[in-house]
């Protein structure tokens, strides 16, 4: 499970993250949704251990970050927006050196290698070096990495970038798996039908606050649309209105210039 209390981040006078507060138990997918520059990144980076909070903790299923990090990083599966990937390894060598570096046992991590490599039709170009793969290959191989230690916890930013339908359907079913065995999973996405589709609770950061939070329907209380969908309710919350009606007048049939 992940517990984050009065997380912050400030840049001088600038607040990126300004006092969260989540607690996502073990087995629910999350949905971490704002616009551009709201903060989403910034929390990310906090909950892996690559930025210091200002102020505020974060627990990852017992294990603080700031007290226990080596620990705490353990249990987390990170797939970040922008993988650097070691383009002169081959696949398997790059699942194997992740492996390696969780101290896994090589038996048990050489075995789940293979089994990701043929899950994500990567076993013809396992012994190829990365720097042949496509984006959508490499985005493959970099979930595989981030998932071959089991984490108990899985943080990713936008997983479905460059991934062909069959790639994209392929990660879906695997988080879905993953949270029936009690994985907890941490997804920002730009992407709200992938959102409202398979996140059993969204978190909408405004401004590095937190301005809503609870299921899709929660969220459509809130908003007081009752029927829209997510991208609707995520206009509305944030205060984008004037730029939906905007394209939907655009959209009208006759309109001229």
């Amino acid at each position: 499970m992940i517990k984050i209390h009065d997380l912050a981040k400030s840049y001088g006078n600038i607040n990126a993250v300004d006092g969260i507060d989540l607690e996502i138990p073990s087995g629910q997918f999350f949905g971490f949704l704002g616009p551009n520059g709201a903060g989403k990144t910034t929390t990310i980076k906090m909950m892996v251990g690559l930025l210091k909070p200002t102020r505020g903790r974060i627990v990852i299923d017992g294990k603080d970050v700031a007290i226990d990090p080596v620990q705490a990083k353990a249990q987390i599966g990170y797939i970040p927006d922008r993988p650097f990937i070691y383009e002169k390894l081959t696949g398997r060598e790059y699942l194997h050196f992740i492996a390696d570096l969780f101290g896994m046992d090589r038996n048990v991590a050489w075995d789940r290698a293979e089994n990701y490599l043929q899950f994500f039709d990567l076993d013809a170009a396992k012994n190829e070096l990365v720097e042949s793969y496509s984006h959508g290959m490499r985005q493959k191989l970099v979930i595989s990495g981030a998932l071959i230690h089991d984490p108990r916890v899985v943080v990713v930013d936008e997983p479905m970038v460059g991934l062909d339908p069959k790639g994209a359907r392929q990660v879906k079913q695997l988080f879905v798996d993953l949270c029936q065995k009690g994985v907890s999973i941490f997804m920002s996405t730009h992407s709200l039908g992938i959102a409202e589709a398979m996140c059993q609770r969204i978190g909408i950061i405004q401004k590095g606050k937190i301005i809503a939070l609870g299921s899709v329907e929660d969220l459509r209380r809130l908003a007081q649309k009752h029927d829209a969908d997510l991208e609707d309710i995520f206009l509305e919350l944030t205060g984008d209105t004037d730029l939906q009606n905007l394209v939907q007048s655009l959209a009208k049939p006759g309109r001229t210039s």
